[in-house]
Formats: structure tokens, sequence, C-alpha cells
């Protein structure tokens, strides 16, 4: 009897402990619930915006553009558009943790550094965006037809791999943006050569890349993977081909797009406006991350 009373008083002391200790761990997004109040924070709303504006340039802009416009490898920001959760807490989860199948990593800012962040995302006001005045309908056609975009692009599951998903392209790049990419599609490549950003050592994802073989074949297209010693390229024909650099004369990166430029000649300009209204209506599901609350 005596030693039941000790299991059982054990017991209770062991779950005390655990209840109480239960008090002092935190979820690990839980500061997303945590945002600093006007009375908490001893930075006046200006001071933090300009924290957080200069933790966006120091780390951010390499991929959403200065002024978080957009850049090559990240989706605009000011246009209010979030496809992975709209809502404070969203967006401190996509920053710590990033977003999985997508070049959007984790983060180990402190939590403050992210709520300035935010607080800097939250200040910019979005750009009012151009009203098209083509036709979407013959926009579609122009682009799975007679010019054949689709070649090399996807949408929805439909088309090739060669260049970038256009799924959702509305909804992270703006109109001027889309002009440049048909019109000059080196213009983006280019500008990244000389960007002050460049340093940080960022691929040009989009580069045109050719090996030249031992036997002096020339194969170009564009990079899946390259390190050290090896090299994989998804050619024009959508074939990945696999090279190690040591069987191999020389690795070129073009510094150019493969995409062709789509002049005046070959698209006009109406069909350049029909064109962009269908891609304006390419805008996924927009604000499906999670919520508040969940």
């Amino acid at each position: 009897m005596q030693k039941a009373q000790t299991l059982r008083s054990g017991t209770v002391a062991l779950i005390s402990v655990a209840l109480l200790g239960g008090a002092f761990i935190r979820s690990p997004l839980a500061s997303a619930t945590e945002k600093p109040t006007a009375n908490e924070s001893a930075k006046s709303k200006a001071a933090v915006i300009k924290e957080g504006a200069s933790l966006f340039r120091a780390n951010c802009s390499p991929c959403h553009g200065l002024g978080a416009r957009g850049g090559g490898r990240g989706p605009d920001l000011t246009s209010g558009r979030w496809t992975h959760g709209s809502t404070d807490t969203a967006i401190f989860r996509t920053i710590t943790q990033g977003v999985p199948g997508t070049e959007m990593p984790a983060n180990g800012f402190e939590d403050s550094e992210i709520w300035s962040i935010i607080a800097y995302l939250r200040s910019l006001v979005p750009p009012k965006r151009p009203i098209v005045s083509g036709d979407p309908g013959k926009g579609k056609k122009i682009f799975f037809e007679s010019v054949g975009c689709s070649n090399c692009h996807m949408v929805n599951g439909r088309g090739g791999l060669l260049g970038p998903d256009l799924s959702r392209v509305a909804a992270s790049r703006s109109l001027s943006y889309l002009i440049d990419s048909i019109r000059q599609p080196d213009k983006d490549l280019s500008s990244g050569m000389t960007d002050p950003n460049n340093h940080y050592g960022i691929p040009l994802v989009y580069d045109a890349v050719t090996v030249v073989t031992a036997a002096g074949e020339r194969i170009t297209g564009v990079a899946r993977n390259e390190d050290t010693f090896s090299v994989q390229l998804l050619t024009s024909d959508q074939n990945l081909q696999f090279f190690l650099k040591k069987d191999v004369k020389e690795v070129i990166h073009e510094r150019k797009s493969l995409m062709p430029p789509y002049s005046e000649d070959v698209l006009s300009a109406r069909q350049l406006q029909d064109l962009i209204a269908y891609l304006e209506t390419l805008r996924g599901s927009e604000d499906n991350g999670p919520k508040e609350g969940r």
C-alpha cells in the first residue's frame, strides 16, 4: 500500500513537472503571433520600416528586386497578391520556413528583424496595374498555337519545360517585365551582370550554357544542375544531358537567353497586347497559404 502511494505520488510529481515544463516550451511559430505592439516597441514606426528596408535590400533584393518590385528569381511583393498567404502570420511563416519546391529558402532572421521586414513590405504602395486592352482569347491562341510560346513554357501542366512555368506569372511579374521578357529576353540577364546585387553570386537561372565536347560538338541548353565537376543541360529539344567537366573541352555561360526576341516583325503590337492580356489572366490560386489561426 505504501509502495502504491509512493508510485502515485511520483506520477503526480512527474505530471506536474511536465505541465510546468510545457509552459516554457514555445512553438517554433509562436513568435509569429507575438507581433510587437506600438506600446511594446521602443522604436518608432518609421525606424522599424527603415530597418526592414535595410534588411530587405541586403538579403532579399537579389531575388525580389530593389524596392521589392520583382526580379528574375522572385515575385513582385508590392502587388498585394500573396500566393502563400497574405496575413502577417503567413508572411512570417514564409520567411522563416521558406516555400518547399521553390527557390524561397528558410531564413534565420531574428523575430524582430522579420517583423521589421514585414513592416517595410506593408509600407510599400502597390503600383497601379495598367489596363490591358488586348483580347485574352486571341492571346491564348498566340501562346499555344501561332507563336508557340508553349513549346518552352508551361501553363497549368500544359506546355514545355525549357522556360519558366507561367501558370501564375501575372501574380508575380509586372506588365513592363512581361513586355521586356518578350521583346528583349536578354535584358534581365544583361542587367544582372552589372547589377550591384550580383556580388551575391546568384546564377542567371535561364542563362544559355554551351558545352563543347571533346570531339568539338557544341551543345546548348539551360543548366538544370551544375557544380564543380559536372553539368546537366536541358537542351532546346528538351532532352536532359549530363556531362562530366573533365570529359569536355569547355563549359561556356553565354550570358544570354535561349528565348529569341519577338520583334514587331514576328509579333505585332496588337498581337503583343493580346498575348499580354492572356498572361494577365494567369494568376494561379492567390492567397492560398496558411491563414491566421490555422
